[in-house]
């Protein structure tokens, strides 16, 4: 007689992990992690090394003390978290702001609500936010790049997000240019290099890492409320291209407007979150006190996505 075994679901197992999908999503960074430090040097490996090393860290503490259960620990992902919140800094970022960044990162905004799969917030986002409110002039302190190239011409403090109040729209617009989209002076790491971050972003497409939704719909709100505002007044309202390739808008919507845990599972749901961060990104950059909204957008639209996950899902298997 055969003999069956019975055991729980799931049956079916992929090789796709937690694991590999975020070692995917570190490879993706290399591009843009390299041209940083290209551009910023030591410095920029410091911070990047400090926020990394802490994530990691932190988690493991985390896990093995406090929670006690070491399958809350994901290194990979922990490593991820700290990458991004490396690259939403200054260069000029102390490390110890750094430390505390990493640490709000995964005690208060991951771990505390479960561990890795649990969060509400996106990690990275939310701490670059609460240190851009606790550290305001550590958070703003946007350095000339001094790195093994700098022979390019650069401020200290010149991000193009800053000079629209100084020089007006028009102005500003003017200097995007075909060079804006390889690098960009002034800034966080993860701003300098418009082309390395969208080199990484098709990288996780053709690993089916993420879907291209999110970041689509984010790039064509951006860009249409941009066009309507600027056709209305160009003197007051930068342009579409402008707002595309300025700001941390390309790191936002192709690294962290797509994780997993904070997006919707659906592609409408997905559309509909990217309209979301795209619209609110305009709004705070236009009429906010703020130059740069694309993070308080995505931290806004990540409380929507329960919701969003309730009304767009797919058919449940069996039913019509």
């Amino acid at each position: 007689m055969d003999k069956h075994l019975v055991s729980p679901n799931p049956h079916i197992h992929s090789a796709v992990s937690t694991a590999s999908l975020m070692r995917d999503v570190i490879i993706a960074l290399v591009p843009a992690i390299v041209v940083s430090v290209l551009f910023y040097g030591w410095a920029e490996l410091l911070v990047l090394a400090v926020s990394a090393v802490s994530c990691v860290l932190i988690e493991w503490a985390i896990a093995k003390f406090l929670f006690k259960d070491m399958n809350l620990f994901c290194p990979s992902a922990a490593t991820v978290t700290g990458l991004l919140l490396a690259m939403n800094l200054p260069v000029t970022t102390p490390w110890w702001i750094v430390l505390i960044g990493a640490l709000f990162a995964i005690g208060v905004v991951k771990m505390s609500f479960g561990g890795i799969g649990q969060n509400v917030f996106n990690p990275a986002i939310a701490a670059r936010v609460f240190l851009l409110v606790s550290f305001p002039q550590q958070m703003t302190n946007w350095a000339a790049p001094a790195g093994f190239i700098s022979s390019v011409d650069a401020f200290s403090g010149a991000t193009l997000l800053g000079q629209v109040h100084a020089l007006g729209a028009l102005q500003a617009d003017k200097l995007v240019s075909l060079q804006t989209l390889f690098y960009n002076i002034g800034g966080s790491a993860g701003e300098i290099s418009a082309l390395a971050l969208l080199v990484g972003w098709v990288y996780l497409l053709v690993r089916r890492v993420i879907k291209p939704w999110i970041t689509l719909s984010i790039f064509a709100t951006v860009a249409l409320v941009a066009l309507v505002f600027h056709l209305v007044d160009p003197s007051m309202y930068t342009g579409p291209l402008f707002n595309l390739l300025s700001g941390g808008l390309i790191l936002g919507a192709c690294f962290m407007a797509t994780d997993y845990v904070t997006s919707p599972m659906s592609d409408w749901g997905g559309v509909i979150y990217g309209v979301g961060i795209g619209f609110l990104a305009m709004m705070i950059r236009y009429f906010g006190s703020y130059p740069e909204g694309v993070s308080f957008a995505i931290l806004l639209m990540n409380m929507t996505v329960p919701l969003l996950n309730r009304w767009f899902h797919g058919k449940k298997y069996g039913r019509a």
